[in-house]
């Protein structure tokens, strides 16, 4: 961590949070939506977006990774599926970031095929690059755009540590 600079703080964090709850609500607020956090990282933003979702709402998580505590994404690995059915709902997937997009672009097809009326996406992280699967593909909700460097805190780790940092933190030299 001494090792870290420091990109965004606690506050900046969580008022990206109640902006993109807000934004969230506008759309989906009458439409009894299913809320998947995508586990591990996803489950700091979901936990602190959900208590300010204030409509109905069922909410599950999931477990793909493409890192399994590496620096480089590789195949991607689920290690949970989902267990409430998709059919003709309107389905929130809450992740900590949008990187190259392999992993929420996968899921977002899982919900389509599992018969998903519409499917949203929301990060707390677009990380700004050419690397993107798709350069197309946006994530319908974004808290904060960053720059390309290796982030963790709030979620995100580093070899699978400081997901619990409260600030959005970079490596130096990565």
């Amino acid at each position: 961590m001494n090792e870290a600079d420091c990109l965004h703080s606690q506050a900046e964090v969580d008022a990206c949070i109640g902006r993109v709850a807000e934004e969230i609500t506008a759309v989906l607020h009458d439409c009894n939506p299913v809320v998947f956090c995508v586990m591990n990282g996803g489950l700091i933003f979901a936990g602190q977006l959900l208590t300010r979702l204030n409509f109905p709402l069922e909410q599950s998580y999931l477990h793909a990774t493409r890192y399994r505590n590496e620096t480089r994404g590789g195949d991607l690995f689920w290690k949970a599926k989902p267990e409430v059915s998709f059919i003709d709902r309107d389905v929130l997937i809450v992740d900590d970031i949008l990187d190259e997009g392999h992993t929420l672009m996968a899921i977002i097809d899982f919900c389509k095929h599992a018969g998903a009326r519409n499917v949203h996406t929301a990060v707390l992280l677009d990380k700004q690059h050419e690397r993107k699967a798709d350069p197309s593909f946006k994530a319908d909700f974004v808290g904060i755009e960053c720059e390309d460097r290796y982030v963790f805190g709030y979620g995100m780790d580093y070899k699978g540590y400081w997901r619990n940092a409260a600030g959005i933190y970079a490596v130096k030299g990565m």
